[in-house]
Order: C-alpha cells, then structure tokens, then sequence
C-alpha cells in the first residue's frame, strides 16, 4: 500500500499505533532523499518529539522507519543531527584528495619530451628531465625535476598529455562484433546448439573433406553435414540444412571463435532465422566441451582419421541425412549426467541415466519440448518405431559400406570402424603416405 506525503491528519500516538499494525508493504516510494528528510523534519516538530516519553519516542521511531524505508539505527542517526543542526539536509561527502603537484603545463612538457625521444622508459625520462633543469637551465622544468619514475606513468594516462603525445602504441586486436562472449544457459529448453567443425585430413597439401558437427545441449540430439570446404558457397546452404533438421525450434547457435562460423554469412543467417550467436570465452576450454566430445566419440570413430577427397562430401552428406543422422537420434543412447553439489559447494557428475536423444526429448515437459511448426511426435514416433535399434544400426553399416566402396575404401572384416584409425599422429601421416589413391567412382547412390 503506497500512501501520499500529506498524512498531518495522523496527530496522536494512537493513531500511529494503527498505522503500525498495517501490511508491511506501507511505504513511501517515489521520493527522493531531500523529500524524505523534509517530510522526517515535519513530523517530529508535529508529534514534538524531544517532549514525549521514552514509549512516545519509540513509536515515532517505528513509525519513521516504516514509512520512510530507513533501518532504526539510520533514523536515530537523522534524529541526532536535527537535534544538533536544527535541520535535515544533505550533507556533501568531503574526500580526502592529495595535493596537486604537477599541473597541466607539465604535462605537456612531458608530452614534449616524449615526442622528441620517442618515449623512453620511466628512469631514461627521469634523468632528460633532470639534466633539462640542472644541466641546461630551463626552469620550466623546476618540479619535473624530482618526479619519480613510477609517477612518469602516471601523467602519461593525463588528458592533456594524450592530447599532446605523438607516441604510438602497439597494435592492438580488433574486437569482432559478432556474436555474444558468454555461456549459454538453457535452462533445460531444447534448441541451444553447440557447433564445431571436424578436418578429414590433408594428403600431399591437398585438403579433404570438412564434416560440419551440432549438437542440442539439453537433448544431445545431434546433426551431421559434410562440405566440400569452408567457403560462403557451401558453408550457407549445409548450415540451412543442418538447422532445419532439428525437431525443434533452434534458439541459440555457439561456436568457439574460430573464423568458419564468426564471420557476416553466418550471422546474417542466424539474423534471418532469429537465432542468437554467442561464442565461447576466452580461457574456458569447457564452453564447447559437449560437441567436441562428439567430434571424437561419434565422426572420428566412424569416418576415422584418413584423407577422404573433397568430391566425394555430396555421397557422405546423403549418408549422413538418410541414415546417420537418424541412427543418432533414435536408435544411440546417449550418457546424461546427474550433477549433485555437497556442502563445500563441490560439483560431482554420475552418468546413470542413457537414452536416445528422442527419449529425452520425449521425457521434457510440454512447456519446454516446443517443435517445429508442421511436426508432431505421432510423426517421430513413427520413425522410431520404425526398425528396432539393432536393425537400423545394421542398416547404417551396410550404408557406411556402400559409401566406403564408392570413395575408394575396402570395407574390412572389424565393423563398424571404416577405415581403421591409427593411434597415433606418426602412425597416421605413415599411413596416409602408403595408402594408394582411390579410384575415380561414377556417381554412386546409397539407396
């Protein structure tokens, strides 16, 4: 209940007795301090307040605090001052500040001197001010003369020094102004995506193919592209592709810094779709954790470390939009960690809960698990129901097969890791050098 300033009908005790008993949500909003003070003044000389009794005194106290918004202590303070000044009013804040020795004009013959000897360190200034006033006699320099080295500084960071200077600083980074320095918290709502981009390795200089890597924080549901290159050319339509095969509404899109998705085609996109870009900060390797653990446990598991051409990024993004991505989705189950915090404050995760990312999309309330215009789960679940796990799983090897043959690989008999990874970085670049080339293929189709 918020009440007006005029209360001089309130005269008695008594009646501050009934103002007292009221909500707590009585109070004077809206006035400023000088408003306060005023109206505090007014009614201790209406109620009298140095007259009354201890019991009278205290009420008026309450009855300050109350309305005025101050704590008792505050109001027996204010209470104290108008009983020695006779008025309430603001008093300035009265700093210590030490003494001005250097003014501006020494400032400018620092900024003299700098100019003329490209500024030199703290000390080598210290003793050209020095031999300035000693030695040549230029009584401009009568206080420079005793200034200390650290306090050279000091009046460097002065206005009319940096008005003056003609010393250059080193360059400086240039702050790209695209997309957000921060986290995102999703607060268990689909549709926050983690983005990284996966090399399929070099052969003799020549680069292969890129595989382009997404991945819903809260569900883990996940969507492969390949490309050709990171270039304007393939980058745009494989992103518009990716981000229209989610099932849900896409809110958030988080790379690391790197140029592929920093750049104005990829923020222009996302400025289309209404989609805000954040990137991750620096020194917090955890920011983009999630998709890079899917980099490793999901793309180079499966596709491995070999060179694999750019030509042949047309036949692994069909692979990847006919039967990979749906294995992801609705027949992988995924680790989801419960994260408990002890009485220290200490995080600890266990990973006792594993579903595929449709079950856990499945399992969010109807608040939260918002999909796309024109999609229902009637429509998911019978893409679920469709084959059972162990089925579409033999399916998407026998497709990886097919896709293997097409690029030149021979499929071995240890499935389903096509082509083998070596363990190690020396036993990989050997084996890309002895591999022979694969043969040229026709267009080839995984139906």
């Amino acid at each position: 209940m918020t009440i007006a300033m005029d209360d001089s009908r309130i005269t008695t005790l008594e009646q501050i007795k009934e103002v007292l008993k009221a909500p707590e949500e009585l109070k004077l909003r809206g006035l400023s301090r000088p408003q306060r003070y005023a109206w505090m003044e007014q009614t201790l000389r209406r109620f009298d307040y140095f007259a009354l009794d201890k019991k009278g005194k205290g009420l008026v106290r309450g009855y300050l605090a109350r309305l005025s918004g101050y704590s008792r202590a505050a109001v027996t303070r204010l209470i104290s001052r108008w009983r020695q000044d006779g008025t309430l009013r603001l008093v300035g804040l009265r700093r210590h500040r030490f003494a001005v020795k250097y003014n501006v004009l020494d400032q400018e013959l620092l900024a003299e001197t700098d100019n003329a000897h490209g500024r030199l360190s703290g000390p080598a200034t210290r003793r050209i001010l020095q031999r300035e006033y000693f030695v040549y006699g230029d009584k401009r320099f009568e206080r420079l003369k005793d200034i200390s080295s650290p306090h050279i500084y000091n009046l460097r960071r002065g206005r009319a020094y940096r008005l003056r200077s003609q010393t250059f600083a080193k360059t400086r980074s240039v702050a790209i102004p695209i997309g957000i320095r921060r986290r995102p918290n999703p607060h268990g709502r689909p549709g926050y995506i983690r983005v990284d981009t996966v090399h399929q390795g070099d052969l003799n200089g020549v680069k292969g193919v890129y595989h382009i890597n997404l991945v819903d924080q809260v569900t883990q549901w996940e969507i492969v592209v390949c490309v050709e290159r990171i270039s304007e050319a393939h980058l745009e339509p494989a992103l518009e592709q990716a981000l229209a095969a989610f099932p849900f509404v896409v809110r958030n899109f988080h790379s690391d810094n790197g140029g592929e998705f920093i750049n104005g085609v990829v923020a222009k996109l996302l400025n289309k779709l209404l989609i805000k870009q954040t990137k991750s900060r620096s020194g917090r390797t955890n920011d983009n954790a999630l998709v890079e653990g899917k980099n490793g446990s999901v793309i180079r598991k499966h596709m491995g470390y070999w060179h694999i051409e750019q030509r042949h990024a047309p036949l692994i993004n069909e692979f990847y939009r006919e039967r990979f991505n749906v294995y992801l989705n609705f027949h992988r189950p995924c680790g989801f960690a419960t994260v408990t915090v002890d009485e220290k404050g200490r995080r600890s995760r266990k990973y006792e809960t594993y579903q595929t990312p449709y079950e856990r999309l499945k399992c969010l309330s109807k608040k939260k698990r918002s999909l796309r215009p024109g999609l229902s789960f009637a429509a998911l679940d019978s893409i679920a129901a469709q084959h059972s796990d162990n089925e579409f799983a033999a399916m998407m090897q026998k497709a990886k097969d097919k896709l293997f043959r097409a690029i030149g690989f021979a499929p071995t008999s240890r499935a389903p890791h096509y082509p083998p990874c070596p363990q190690s970085s020396t036993e990989r670049k050997s084996a890309q050098k002895e591999r022979p080339r694969p043969a040229t293929t026709s267009g080839s189709s995984l139906d």
